[in-house]
């Protein structure tokens, strides 16, 4: 029977998930050997370039291309070991091949690859280096089995060299940080007994530690573009504050649009916050993830200190951390200045809106008092009104009076019409009360007029 028959259905990600911790697997490497490894940037446009250029060099050397849609690779190229991985933001290339040169450095992996390959590489190169892998009886006297400070200059110059030992003692790691004069920096590797899989763990550690780092500082120098002008935020921030707390707008003359003056200046610095904050989180976040990974990769070192030489902890401490202190400090200051900006906006807004209100509130107080004065008028015309129907409706009566005494009966026109004056003018006047009677209870009742 299947062992998937003993479980519900797998998960869409359950297998591409549980390889995740088999991932970018190191090499593994016997000493003596040479390596060098590239760390290239490259844009999402570029990954088809990118395996279009890896599949001419399998052609060139006639083994199998790597998949579609595939993250890492591993071929034999002739007497070269390639070694391919693509990560987020960039994608690395490492050459392997046994034995030494009779120089340090003189004879690079790289040189073994078809001319010009290397440089025809799509994307930018963040981090370049060659290292060598040497067994510790080759190094002569040096304390315990590490080079000595003559044997080290050999390899790295005139440089100020960092080192240790490495693996709990297993070996030794040596470099100088250094971008020499071919483009590359160096790595000295020692073996005094580490298996193979663990000298190519150390090896891939070393790199990766100066990719991660690179990657990292790809923040510093947006940090350092984007001081001057925090600074210059931060000032003109508290002038206007200082302009809102005194009630005096930079450029306004009116006392009454001083405020909204001010907002829109509060406005336009909103703005600019937030647009320097869309433009930097992304690389400051990604920053701060780098940098975790180059203290993870330090860590899993197992650094042992060697007499008078700096650790490469101790070096990354002294020149990584202030930079990543300085990134860390910017992001932090551009949130700040969100935050303070919007609540000076908001203070000021309501402010504006305390003003409105107090000029609807006097706006609608004038409206009411000319409400009522045209409800005076309006009774005014109603009373004449009321004199016009009366006049009108005697005149009526008058002529009817007139007709019934041209028909015979003994009738004064003019006493019927006197008499029927008040009559008219009471009728009239209550009509009218009865109107608004009936206005004022459709306004209490919430209904329409004349319903």
């Amino acid at each position: 029977m299947p062992a998937t028959a003993l479980l519900p259905p797998d998960h869409p990600d359950r297998a591409s998930l549980a390889a995740e911790v088999h991932a970018r697997p190191p090499e593994p490497l016997a000493a003596p050997s040479r390596a060098t490894y590239v760390a290239v940037r490259i844009d999402g446009d570029d990954r088809e370039a990118e395996l279009a250029h890896i599949v001419t060099l399998c052609q060139h050397h006639g083994v199998a291309s790597p998949p579609a849609g595939g993250t890492q690779w591993v071929a034999t190229l002739g007497p070269l070991r390639f070694k391919w991985e693509r990560h987020g933001e960039f994608s690395s290339y490492t050459f392997f091949t046994p034995g030494l040169s009779a120089l340090p450095f003189a004879e690079p992996v790289a040189a073994l690859l078809p001319a010009g390959w290397l440089a025809g590489v799509p994307g930018l190169t963040v981090f370049a280096a060659h290292a060598k892998l040497v067994p510790a009886d080759r190094l002569g006297d040096g304390a315990l089995g590490m080079p000595s400070a003559e044997q080290l200059a050999r390899h790295f110059g005139t440089h100020v060299v960092v080192g240790a030992g490495i693996g709990d003692g297993a070996g030794g790691a040596f470099t100088d940080f250094v971008i020499h004069a071919d483009g590359f920096a160096r790595f000295l590797l020692v073996d005094r007994e580490m298996t193979e899989r663990q000298a190519g763990r150390m090896l891939q550690r070393l790199f990766e530690i100066e990719a991660y780092r690179m990657m990292a500082l790809l923040a510093l120098p947006m940090a350092r573009g984007l001081w001057p002008r925090l600074l210059q935020i931060e000032r003109t921030l508290a002038e206007l504050t200082a302009c809102f707390a005194g009630s005096t707008a930079p450029g306004a003359t009116d006392g009454s649009v001083q405020d909204e003056l001010l907002l829109q200046q509060l406005m336009a610095l909103a703005a600019e916050v937030e647009s320097a904050l869309a433009a930097s989180q992304a690389r400051f976040g990604a920053s701060r993830a780098y940098h975790a990974l180059v203290t993870t990769r330090i860590a899993e070192l197992r650094e042992q200190r060697i007499k008078g030489l700096q650790t490469i902890d101790e070096f990354m401490a002294r020149r990584l951390s202030p930079a990543m202190a300085t990134c860390a400090t910017v992001a932090q200051r551009l949130h700040d200045l969100s935050e303070r900006v919007a609540q000076a906006s908001s203070l000021l807004s309501t402010r504006v809106d305390i003003v409105r209100e107090r000029q609807n509130q006097a706006l609608l107080t004038a409206t009411a008092r000319r409400a009522k004065l045209q409800l005076r008028l309006q009774q005014t015309v109603e009373g004449l009104s009321v004199a016009a129907i009366v006049y009108y409706l005697a005149g009526l009566v008058g002529y009817g009076a007139k007709a019934l005494k041209a028909a015979g009966l003994p009738l004064s026109p003019d006493l019927v019409t006197g008499a029927a004056v008040p009559v008219l003018a009471l009728g009239a006047w209550w009509v009218l009360q009865r109107v608004h009677r009936r206005i004022a209870q459709d306004e209490r009742d919430g209904g329409p007029p004349g319903h």
